[in-house]
């Protein structure tokens, strides 16, 4: 058995897939402490796992204003000393981190105390973590046909996100009626992310009665970040016939949120499309065009090159609601992207990676060594 720790937090991309490795790591009878930020999203996400030792580590974000910068030097070597500490204490066999603000003590403190150290990374432009980290890293996991300068070939391997044990696709009329829509009607799933999608969220309230209108059901999730509680509504389609709109700042229930969607409108974030691909739904990506170096332009792109939905720029979103009555409506089509998801979601990420793991932790056997030979 081998004790590992996962850095993970800051944002439900980093946090989602650490979960997942931990869920794997325990089956396989080792021990897990998961890192995570002081952010709330994290403090919410972490609520359905009270099973798994979480540890909250000091440290902010990098950014070039002054203020902020100054605050990330402070708390991120407040982070590193508590992040030694704890290496020194607990002596893990392993580390993993899965990129952002949360990754960069840890790793750093492994690699002093001569662990091996881990990086995951899932978007297909990576991160400054991982860039600045993947030299001091045992290995480092990178999205198919990824290279990273400075990272040797024999240190990395390829492969997707981890996605966690309940993200499963669930029979549609199931997902539906745990989330009380109507089975018969088209749905509409809005998800900006853990931490939510300003534009997403204003776009669909003002669409919302062109969609009820068509009957189309609408589930918008608001985000954490962007305030508001639960508000569900009542509006009637063109025949006068009921027709339900829920905004939720928050869904731990994701599986069947993704499962009740006809499609799905989202920002184009790594975490958000594995869990796509894993319940098969059609997406319309909107790629949040401020992401650092610009990565989910470059999800999206290779969504789309993959054949599991469209991508609709932010520049264009007065075009997104016509793309939506003509996609979602189009059967044939939608079968089409699920086909192609489904192929999509053949390779086990969670598997290759905890094989990976055992082998870099586990030091290889010591032949034994012959006895010498007598004199005579």
């Amino acid at each position: 058995m081998s004790r590992y720790i996962i850095s993970c937090g800051g944002t439900g991309g980093h946090l989602s897939p650490g979960i997942s490795l931990a869920e794997g790591l325990i089956a396989r009878g080792h021990t897990v402490t998961l890192l995570i930020s002081q952010k709330k999203v994290d403090a919410r996400l972490i609520e359905k796992y009270p099973q798994f030792e979480f540890l909250r580590v000091p440290g902010t974000g990098f950014s070039w204003s002054p203020i902020k910068l100054v605050r990330c030097v402070v708390t991120q070597t407040r982070g590193f000393f508590f992040c030694l500490k704890l290496v020194r204490e607990t002596k893990p066999d392993g580390i993993v981190g899965f990129g952002g603000f949360t990754s960069a003590g840890i790793a750093v403190s492994g690699w002093l105390r001569h662990v091996p150290v881990a990086l995951h990374e899932s978007n297909r432009v990576p991160g400054l973590a991982i860039r600045v980290l993947g030299r001091l890293a045992t290995r480092v996991y990178l999205p198919t046909g990824i290279k990273l300068p400075g990272v040797h070939a024999a240190a990395t391997r390829h492969g997707g996100m981890p996605v966690r044990q309940e993200i499963q696709r669930l029979p549609t009329a199931t997902a539906r009626a745990a989330l009380g829509l109507d089975s018969n009607q088209k749905v509409l799933v809005v998800f900006g992310g853990s931490q939510g999608a300003g534009p997403l969220n204003e776009w669909v309230r003002q669409k919302l009665p062109l969609f009820a209108a068509e009957g189309v059901q609408v589930y918008c999730v608001t985000g954490l970040d962007k305030g508001g509680a639960n508000d569900s509504r009542e509006l009637r389609t063109k025949t006068g016939a009921p027709i339900r709109a829920v905004f939720s700042p928050f869904c731990d229930q994701v599986a069947e949120l993704l499962s009740a969607a006809d499609l799905v409108v989202s920002r184009a974030g790594a975490g958000t499309i594995a869990e796509l691909i894993r319940c098969e739904t059609p997406a319309i990506l909107v790629p949040y065009p401020h992401a650092a170096d610009d990565h989910q332009r470059a999800n999206a792109a290779f969504f789309e090159r993959q054949g599991g939905g469209l991508v609709v720029e932010q520049a264009f979103i007065a075009a997104l609601h016509a793309e939506v009555l003509d996609t979602i409506f189009n059967d044939w089509l939608l079968r089409k992207f699920r086909g192609n998801l489904q192929r999509m979601d053949r390779a086990n990420s969670l598997e290759l990676i905890l094989d990976d793991l055992d082998e870099i932790v586990t030091p290889p056997p010591v032949a034994p060594v012959a006895p010498l030979p007598s004199a005579a």
